[in-house]
């Protein structure tokens, strides 16, 4: 079997080309950047897997690998990575990708991906492509319960405590309340430092 490792991260290419080198059927060649991957695809090639670091110098993320792929023949090309995130692992899948390894995968379960790929079928591990991307909350909004939320969006428009009441179906004097304790969380002197505070911190 013939395998092309294209990364630039030489401790990285050295750890990975070791490990594949043990099983006794696998060929593999090296390669430190796009450039260098493209001209041995092109002088060696076809190869029964091309795995390319989505980083590496050259690589231009998926551009790379739809030039890859047509270097390779329509043979199986994969994209190997320690950074990138799971819109970007669906994506090249779906231009077509034999799979998507992280760099930490285990050295068993990669030889075992490379054969999988190396036959035909598509390979991305499942706990990556379905665990929930954790959203990032904003400090300030921790602090803040919905309904303040909606008011302070409201006191950001410019909008009077009147005005707020009747787009959230409120009493004024509800809204007068949320303001004063939208002033105590935020440490502000008044709603338009409310605002302010809010729009400066990225909170709105």
């Amino acid at each position: 079997m013939k395998v092309l490792l294209a990364d630039d991260h030489e401790l990285v290419r050295d750890t990975i080309c070791a490990f594949l080198q043990s099983e006794k059927d696998m060929d593999v060649s090296v390669a430190a950047d796009f450039a260098e991957a493209a001209d041995i695809i092109t002088r060696a090639g076809p190869f029964d897997l091309v795995l390319l670091d989505y980083t590496m110098p050259g690589m231009d993320g998926l551009e790379g690998l739809k030039k890859a792929m047509k270097l390779n023949f329509g043979s199986p090309v994969a994209i190997i990575s320690g950074t990138i995130n799971r819109a970007n692992a669906e994506e090249a899948l779906a231009l077509g990708a034999a799979g998507f390894l992280p760099k930490t995968i285990a050295a068993k379960s990669l030889i075992h991906a490379i054969r999988f790929m190396a036959a035909g079928e598509q390979y991305a591990p499942v706990r990556f492509l379905t665990e929930i991307e954790e959203e990032q909350t904003h400090p300030l909004a921790d602090k803040l319960s919905a309904r303040e939320m909606q008011v302070l969006k409201g006191l950001a428009h410019g909008q009077s405590n009147k005005e707020i009441a009747r787009d959230l179906d409120l009493q004024e004097v509800t809204i007068k309340l949320h303001v004063k304790t939208l002033c105590r969380k935020l440490d502000a002197r008044n709603r338009t430092h409310a605002a302010m505070i809010a729009k400066e911190e990225g909170l709105l």
